[in-house]
Parts: structure tokens; C-alpha cells; sequence
């Protein structure tokens, strides 16, 4: 056990479904796996496993910021011997072009964060997700035909809404490029890449920036159900 999963060894699988918000790991469980049990729960971070069309699969919440994404991966990955996290996230849309439940496969992640000063580098850190992954979840989507793109994502440590600097700070990212933004894929990306573990991050675009488009309130956790779809399908596709 860690100081943040009481989980012993062997109870979480090889492979990890990695929500921010708890009530989504506690969906995932409850409407699509067989057999699943809850493994952890300090401090309301939920953790379950079960079996998705017989793959043994976790899913546990991350919760918000990169440092807490960052600080529950490096435990998966080099506690618990996970070898496949795949992020399943909500984000915010940085392009007029996104509809509401659409799809993105982060293919980068750019940063405002601190997170890559860790590793020492004397130059800028852009992490990526693991190429099989990623291949496996695009080929996914299009046989799923789920409206889907793919793209460099904005993690930032401020919500976007809330950012002090303006919404000018979210309008350069996009300028440059970025699809949406969320808050945790660059630190799984950057802890995957430096343990030589596999990650990726499937975001759902629940609210539009530039359209002011968003999810009704009873369609932010029913609404994410694609996403959770590709992200076991591809799971089960890379594990075969």
C-alpha cells in the first residue's frame, strides 16, 4: 500500500482507466464491468477492478492538477506494476470547430506547469503518448465511428474560467494550435515517458470556449460513455 491507495498488490490490473473525479471511476465499475470490486478509497479517491469482455482492467480517479494525476500514476506505474493508463478526461474546447462529446486523442501535451522541472532538463520537455496506444485508439474510433480528432492538448494548473490573466492566456494556446485543455495529461505523459510506461489520454470536449456550447448538467457523466467505450476497446485490443 501508499500513503494514497490502501490497494494491496495483485488487487489493481495491468491495466488502469484514469478519471479525475471519482464518481466516474464508481460509473465505469457499476455500467461496464463484470465482477468489479472496490479496491481503494483514501481520501474519496475511488479505485475498483473488473473484468471488461474478460480483460482484467482498474479504473481509478486521478483528481485534479497535474501534481495529483502525476502523483497516482507514478504510484500505479511503479507500486502497483500497471504497464497501460489510459486517461479518460473532460475538457475544454480551444477550437470553434469541436462539438460538444466530440472526442480527442491527445497525440502532445503543452504545459504551464512546473511539473517536467523534476527531471533536470535543460531544455523544453513536450511528452507523448505511447505510439500503440494511441495507433490502436484511433483505429478504434473510426470502426466505432465516433466523432473523434486528434491533436496537441493545453494542460494548464488554472481552470481555464477561473484564470486570473484572462481569457487572452487560453487564446494564445489555441492560436498555437491546441485543441482543448485539461489539467493532468501532461503529468501522466511526462511519468509515463520517464518510468518507460504506456499512457494515453482520451479527453471528452464538454464545454466550448470560443462557442459557449457545454454539456447540460444531467449529461456531464452519461456523456462521457463513448469515451469510455474507446478507451476499454482499446485496451482489449492492445492486450490481445
Amino acid at each position: 500500500m501508499t500513503p494514497h491507495n490502501r490497494a494491496k498488490i495483485g488487487e489493481i490490473a495491468k491495466n488502469v482507466l484514469l478519471p479525475g473525479d471519482p464518481n466516474r471511476a464508481k460509473f465505469v465499475a457499476e455500467n461496464f464491468f463484470e465482477e468489479s470490486r472496490l479496491v481503494t478509497d483514501v481520501r474519496g479517491i475511488l479505485g475498483y477492478t473488473g473484468l471488461y469482455k474478460g480483460l482484467e482492467v482498474s479504473v481509478m480517479a486521478s483528481g485534479m492538477g497535474g501534481p495529483s494525476a502525476g502523483i497516482y500514476s507514478y504510484e500505479l506505474f511503479n507500486h502497483y506494476g500497471v504497464e497501460n493508463i489510459v486517461r479518460i478526461g473532460t475538457s475544454g474546447g480551444l477550437q470553434k470547430s469541436l462539438s460538444v462529446g466530440e472526442l480527442v486523442l491527445a497525440m502532445s501535451a503543452s504545459t504551464d506547469s512546473a511539473w517536467a522541472h523534476q527531471y533536470n532538463l535543460s531544455g523544453t520537455f513536450s511528452p507523448c503518448p505511447d505510439i500503440t496506444l494511441f495507433c490502436s485508439a484511433l483505429k478504434k474510433a473510426e470502426e466505432l465511428d465516433l466523432k473523434h480528432t486528434a491533436g496537441m492538448v493545453f494542460s494548464s494548473d488554472c481552470f481555464s474560467s477561473y484564470n486570473a490573466l484572462g481569457e487572452g492566456e487560453w487564446k494564445k494556446w489555441a492560436n498555437m494550435g491546441a485543441l482543448v485543455q485539461d489539467m493532468e495529461t501532461y503529468a501522466l505523459y511526462s511519468t509515463a515517458m520517464y518510468l518507460k510506461k504506456k499512457a494515453l489520454s482520451i479527453l471528452t470536449m464538454t464545454d466550448n470556449c470560443v462557442t459557449g456550447e457545454s454539456f447540460k448538467d444531467e449529461e456531464r457523466m452519461e456523456g462521457n460513455r463513448n469515451m469510455i467505450t474507446l478507451a476499454l476497446e482499446t485496451l482489449v485490443e492492445v492486450c490481445k
